[in-house]
């Protein structure tokens, strides 16, 4: 069951027993990935000047530990300061696969008002596999993120 105020909660008590920032990423990671399908491999990316870095991960590794903002679809979305909600990865001509199964794409920017500080990126085996209320679950735990790290 898909309930961000139990990963919120969860993130927060994590907080005061003084977790590192990474610890809350991978935390944020395991329970977003325990939602189930459509919740294949979820990655979380600090921004260090122009490059997205992988701080922890639930699911599939990657070899993508590095990013370019404007490449692919997790750095457009750091590039137009715009969260992305890809239903068909083979539709985007710069997309860099995580992996050859992946067949949709979710990242919800990490912000602080206007200041962008990493991502929640989330891949799917299933087609069109996040809805608008997927995208408001992830939005919710991304926001907490961004008041905890």
């Amino acid at each position: 069951m898909i309930d961000p105020g139990v990963v919120v909660r969860a993130l927060r008590a994590a907080h005061l027993h003084d977790v590192s920032r990474k610890e809350l990423l991978q935390l944020a990671c395991d329970r977003i990935r325990s939602w189930g399908e459509p919740f294949t491999s979820v990655y979380a990316y600090k921004l260090n000047g122009d490059t997205l870095e992988l701080e922890a991960f639930s699911g599939r590794a990657t070899e993508h530990t590095r990013i370019a903002v404007g490449a692919g679809v997790c750095g457009t979305a750091v590039a137009t300061a715009t969260d992305q909600n890809v239903p068909d990865v083979t539709a985007v001509g710069n997309y860099i696969a995580c992996n050859l199964d992946t067949r949709s794409e979710l990242v919800i920017l990490i912000r602080r008002r206007d200041t962008i500080l990493g991502q929640l990126d989330i891949d799917s085996d299933t087609p069109r596999g996040f809805a608008e209320l997927h995208e408001q679950a992830v939005r919710r735990v991304a926001d907490a993120l961004a008041v905890l790290i």
